[in-house]
């Protein structure tokens, strides 16, 4: 294996300082702590194949020099299709409006092409229609296209970042990209928010596989490619008719931050954030890209929407971008001493769309008096409505039809077209790792019987992942994938081409022993910070996947693991239990092509873009001085290479004994990041005051040893009512080093009446979309709580085993405490946490 490593290490020398990484990103180095440079010192003057034309300068300035305030404010704000109306948009002329992700015309997730271009062109004619606003200047339609046009049902969903990146096909990219202008082309949109750009250096990041590489070598190639296939060429046909507007995102240092925690805080020094995090923009910028999303991260403390000095200093006066900065979604509203419906500090830092999906209203009114009484000066609102309307210009809005005319508008045969399908095809089997292959078990024979087991095997939605239809990429069916092939389909096919046998069984089970196993499974889809994890182990506590691995091998059949993940993580015990096993990433909807590789028809071309973790907390890129994988970044075997891992990788579990300390939800205040919740039936509330009355529910703060240190909940057994605590904007949040410690949910309760019907501590993992019950518990603790004396604090604890045991996921928690009844009673809570080491002695056991 040594072997295969150095090669591996070699074959990335070239990358040079770029992969310099700190030895600790975690922590500032001491230069990051030094005042900021001039930019000069540190960021290039980029030579951007994009030129200032006179002609388009001419023709901005013309159609500036009739515009009202109101008007130039107007081209600054970008509200949600579900947010505005058409009178909205006649009302205001919004320069451009988004469709978040799950968003779809008519609240339809099942839209045609022709309701997506019938809402373009709706909004469009409101945009040029001056009999209110006195404008003319057409909006633009702006969408997250990040793996294909995946908002849309039937689009050719092609291989998320990280499976591009094991690729490593710049040529390959840029068909892709082209591809996916011409899909969303076909549906009237103007704008895709692609690419992402990140380079990530800690894989816990809910948004790894957004990123192409830890390379940011790799990240810059990438970054041209795409933008010239989104855009075209600079000297050919940019923004044609074949041609959308891209956006470089998310400016910068998002695939960096400590704990790769999402929208966090990257430490680096100035030189690192350039060298890795920048390269992207290099890339892209230089390209032409005609526009730069600002990211929802900090850098050393301060929010990127709100960096004046790296938003308008480093990346529009040193580097040259002469195109427009966009926000993300809401986030001006994170810059200090802002909200999302009054920040004049992102405007004035060089911010120039805010993407406000619901408070436009107020922050157009807002920003509208700010610019009257001189906190932002008028030369910054005209600085920013040149830069929307010189690449409205450039992209020729002013002169091509409108969205129901131009030419590939309403074409649904370009959604999920043949020809685009094969290059999606040709994009998953070049995105294959194989990290195993005992006994030369691969490639499989279409002769063999075969069985075909785990539920990502016949599971299209899950092999797609996140902002696959819906934002989380959650709640979908095959059915929502026409023309779309599962892992299983093109395995079934290959079979059937060549006269075995094959069954799929997602449990395993079987009639006839098969030759040879093929087990499909992985992590369950998310998106941005519902993926962030507290460590890379995958499922921590239940341990299904890997139960089925070992019982099929424990009846003498060869097994081959196909892995479904959007980053590496710790699968030492998969691993072991594997004859072969292949990272697989998220392949998107043409699962068919898998099983061409499988069985041999195409070698395994894919190296792995991030190195493989050795253990369960390790953080490790490529360039680092104590660099140590268990497999190195551009490991990857072919067909014909001897298999080098060894069945016996250790699989013991092991926690900082620094991390061994409670986790707090309650300790008399609610303890981040945990949110207090009340819901009653259909009815909710965030909790705000000390008392409060939802339906069945009264809620009040008491005093146990302190002044309001616990909380009194009365139901009146009208209807099932809860108080519960989840995470921050119901981001899913890694709490799996819980069962390693062996923790207990502990908590003080004092129960005031007798309990005559179940009262219940639950939790669940339901984020955005999810089914209802997908991943929930309820322990029904009524007869504990009877043999408690009256009007008295006792302590309660529950084995976290019993929640395992009930389906609950600890490695994605949304809400880690939920107390609620359907029946009359009232109790008080304090203190509740998980902790440390008192799972044995829990009241509540399941060992």
């Amino acid at each position: 294996m040594r072997t295969q490593i150095l090669a591996s290490i070699i074959s990335v020398a070239f990358l040079g300082a770029c992969t310099q990484a700190p030895q600790d990103i975690n922590e500032p180095s001491s230069e990051a702590k030094m005042p900021i440079s001039k930019a000069a010192d540190i960021w290039p003057k980029l030579d951007i194949e994009v030129k200032a034309d006179p002609a388009v300068e001419q023709k901005v300035t013309d159609i500036m020099a009739d515009m009202t305030l109101e008007q130039k404010i107007a081209q600054m704000i970008q509200p949600e299709i579900r947010n505005i109306t058409e009178e909205d948009m006649r009302k205001y002329g919004f320069g451009s409006y988004l469709n978040g992700g799950g968003a779809f015309p008519n609240n339809d997730k099942h839209a045609t092409p022709d309701d997506w271009v019938a809402l373009a062109e709706k909004l469009y004619q409101a945009s040029i229609d001056d009999s209110l606003d006195g404008s003319t200047i057409p909006t633009m339609w702006g969408t997250d296209a990040v793996h294909g046009h995946n908002n849309v049902i039937g689009a050719t969903l092609f291989p998320h970042n990280i499976g591009l990146g094991a690729a490593n096909n710049p040529e390959l990219l840029e068909k892709i990209a082209h591809i996916t202008a011409k899909e969303v082309m076909a549906t009237g949109i103007d704008w895709v928010f692609a690419p992402t750009v990140a380079v990530v250096r800690d894989d816990r990041w809910g948004r790894t596989y957004e990123s192409y590489s830890e390379n940011p070598e790799i990240v810059r190639q990438y970054a041209a490619s795409i933008v010239k296939g989104l855009q075209g060429a600079a000297d050919k046909d940019f923004l044609s008719d074949q041609r959308v507007i891209s956006t470089v995102k998310h400016f910068v240092g998002d695939g960096g931050t400590v704990g790769g925690d999402d929208q966090g805080n990257n430490v680096a020094s100035e030189q690192e954030l350039f060298d890795i995090h920048a390269q992207g923009y290099v890339g892209g910028l230089t390209a032409g890209a005609q526009s730069v999303m600002a990211s929802f991260n900090s850098w050393n403390g301060d929010k990127l929407h709100g960096h004046k000095y790296l938003l308008t200093d480093v990346l529009k006066k040193q580097m040259g971008f002469d195109g427009f900065i966009v926000g993300d979604w809401n986030g001006h509203g994170q810059v200090k001493g802002c909200n999302n419906e009054d920040c004049a500090q992102a405007i004035n830092a060089g911010l120039d769309i805010f993407m406000v999906p619901n408070d436009w209203k107020a922050l157009f009114d807002n920003t509208l008096a700010q610019v009257k009484d001189g906190t932002i000066a008028m030369s910054r609102i005209d600085d920013a409505v040149r830069r929307i309307l010189r690449v409205k210009v450039r992209a020729g809005l002013f002169e091509k039809p409108s969205p129901a005319n131009r030419p590939l508008s309403g074409d649904k045969s370009l959604i999920g077209a043949e020809a685009h399908r094969e290059v999606a095809r040709q994009a998953v089997r070049e995105s294959l790792v194989l990290l195993k292959n005992n006994d030369q078990v691969l490639p499989l024979k279409g002769t063999q019987r075969i069985l075909v087991a785990g539920d990502a095997a016949d599971n299209i939605g899950k092999q797609s992942g996140g902002w696959s239809i819906t934002w989380q990429g959650t709640n979908n069916t095959n059915e929502d994938f026409p023309g779309g092939t599962s892992i299983f389909d093109g395995i079934q096919a290959q079979v059937e081409k060549a006269g075995g046998e094959v069954q799929l069984s997602v449990d395993g089970t079987f009639d006839t022993k098969p030759d040879v196993a093929v087990v499909v499974f992985g992590e369950e889809p998310y998106a941005e910070g519902h993926g962030d994890r507290e460590t890379l182990i995958y499922q921590n506590g239940n341990k299904r996947d890997l139960a089925l691995l070992t019982k099929l091998k424990a009846q003498g059949i060869p097994v081959v693991t196909v892995f479904i993940s959007g980053r590496p993580m710790w699968v030492n015990a998969e691993l072991n239990a594997s004859d072969a096993f292949v990272a697989a990433w998220l392949p998107g909807s043409e699962g068919i092509a898998v099983a061409d590789v499988l069985f041999g028809e195409h070698d395994f071309k894919g190296k792995l873009p991030f190195s493989w973790p050795a253990t369960p907390d390790q953080i490790v890129n490529v360039g680092d001085e104590d660099y140590a994988p268990l497999l190195p970044y551009g490991y990857g075997l072919t067909l014909s290479d001897e298999s080098e891992l060894d069945n016996n990788l250790n699989t013991e579990v092991t926690i900082d004994a620094s991390a061994s300390q409670p986790m707090e939800i309650l300790n008399g205040a609610v303890q981040a990041p945990w949110v207090l919740w009340l819901y009653s039936g259909e009815e909710s509330l965030s909790v705000n005051a000390s008392i409060h009355n939802v339906g069945a529910l009264t809620y009040r703060t008491i005093d146990k040893v302190v002044q309001e240190d616990a909380r009194k909940l009365t139901f009146d057994g009208s209807q099932y009512a809860a108080m519960r605590f989840a995470s921050k904007s119901f981001f899913r949040e890694d709490l799996s080093a819980q069962l390693v410690m062996n923790s207990a949910l502990t908590l003080n309760v004092s129960r005031h009446t007798d309990i005559s019907e179940p009262l219940t501590i639950g939790m669940n993992c339901e984020g955005e979309g999810d089914a209802p019950g997908s991943c929930s518990a309820q322990i029904d603790i009524s007869e504990q709580l009877n043999a408690l004396p009256q009007d008295t604090w006792s302590s309660m604890s529950i084995d976290l085993q019993c929640f395992v045991k009930e389906g609950i996921d600890f490695t994605g928690l949304v809400v880690p405490f939920e107390i609620g009844t359907k029946g009359k009673a009232s109790v008080s809570v304090a203190d509740i946490q998980f902790t440390p080491d008192s799972a044995e002695q829990a009241v509540i056991s399941c060992q």
